[in-house]
């Protein structure tokens, strides 16, 4: 199925379903842990440029705009000067000449050939040229399928609570496992807080949207006490990693390669294919795992948008606010917050805010500010 094969261990005599980049032939390319294969120069220096790499962190991957057998290495390097951030030394890299036909016998061989052929340091922006030293952590696929369920009914007794992550008026979140083997958030109610059909609204828009951006549903427990069951991100939100240790080292240059606005982008494209309104985009539901993936989490103020009218037109989706609920102003667009009329592009004007969050390292929105006189200001032009 794509990026995941049915395999048989010949060890164990077990069956299921493994990540396609985990296995290759033995002693290929393909089969070392540096070798990153079909992936974007955007996606690699991602990868490269998460703070916990040392210097020398490099992968290899295929060229996006030279065919046949060229290939690129992408290396952590140190910046011209000591105050600037890191930067990733990516150039190609493949044989040339007489060499570009040359076999290779090991993989060994192939990065030997690699780094000789790897261009000069002046070429690399006024970084310093460095020696390829560990091999860049690889991030693990997460199934959209069966090998995780399909959001459906599972057993309480396939699940262990762990730790407690943290706790609201509703219920709280535990980092936990499932069938003893996966890493899972659970998501708690407690009971008489609020109806079990509210609580599970979310799981319900879970099932529908399946995107390596978004967070995914693996099951959902419907007896009280209900449990929702969603892949875990091991860095919590975004806001709280943009707060942290972790959050507070990287500059304002590391933030925008470290691309997390396209990965929120790309998840919330989907919503809107999917006929979606998020309606709560905010740092704060944003959830960060390893190599500093992003996913969009927190569907239970999705609904679904009314169909378009006609082409190119939006129906806007317009829903009752009731006096005294709790509701994020200060990233929900005007019309939305003053008359509950929500379209894709209210959900784009929370992505806007959500952009000053990254700059500001988490900083709530205008500061200083009590919501009715942001709703005031942003009238006037603000």
């Amino acid at each position: 199925e794509g990026d995941w094969w049915l395999a048989h261990s010949l060890t164990t005599g077990q069956t299921g379903y493994i990540p396609s980049n985990y296995v290759a032939p033995s002693d290929s390319i393909q089969a070392e842990e540096w070798y990153f294969g079909k992936i974007t120069r955007r996606e690699s220096e991602r990868l490269l440029l998460n703070p916990e790499n040392p210097r020398g962190t490099f992968l290899v991957r295929e060229s996006e705009t030279t065919k046949d057998r060229s290939q690129c290495l992408g290396s952590l390097s140190d910046a011209p000067q000591h105050r600037q951030p890191p930067g990733v030394s990516s150039a190609g890299a493949g044989p040339r000449g007489a060499d570009a036909d040359a076999p290779v016998k090991s993989p060994v061989m192939f990065l030997c050939r690699m780094c000789r052929y790897t261009s000069e340091p002046a070429e690399l922006q006024g970084r310093s040229c460095c020696s390829p030293t560990a091999a860049c952590p690889a991030v693990a696929l997460q199934r959209h399928g069966s090998a995780h369920g399909r959001g459906g009914a599972g057993p309480r007794e396939s699940l262990r609570l762990e730790v407690k992550l943290g706790q609201g008026c509703f219920g709280e979140v535990w980092m936990g496992t499932w069938n003893g083997t996966t890493r899972v958030a659970i998501k708690t109610l407690k009971p008489g807080t609020m109806s079990p059909e509210a609580f599970l609204q979310e799981a319900q828009v879970m099932k529908k949207l399946r995107h390596e951006k978004l967070v995914q549903l693996y099951a959902v427990v419907s007896e009280e006490p209900i449990y929702i069951v969603t892949e875990y991100m091991s860095k919590g939100s975004l806001l709280d990693f943009l707060k942290g240790e972790m959050g507070k080292s990287l500059r304002l240059p590391q933030l925008c390669p470290v691309c997390w606005s396209p990965q929120i982008a790309s998840g919330m494209a989907y919503v809107e294919r999917m006929n979606y309104v998020h309606r709560d985009l905010r740092a704060a539901n944003i959830l960060v795992g390893e190599n500093l993936v992003c996913k969009v989490a927190d569907f239970g103020l999705a609904p679904m948008r009314p169909q378009e009218g006609g082409r190119g037109r939006e129906q806007p989706l317009t829903l009752p606010l009731h006096p005294g609920a709790k509701f994020p102003i200060k990233w929900t667009a005007p019309e939305a917050a003053l008359y509950g009329r929500f379209t894709i592009k209210s959900d784009v004007w929370s992505f806007g805010i959500l952009l000053t969050e990254l700059t500001t390292k988490g900083r709530v929105p205008y500061p200083g500010m009590v919501n009715r006189e942001v709703l005031d200001q942003v009238e006037r032009g603000y």
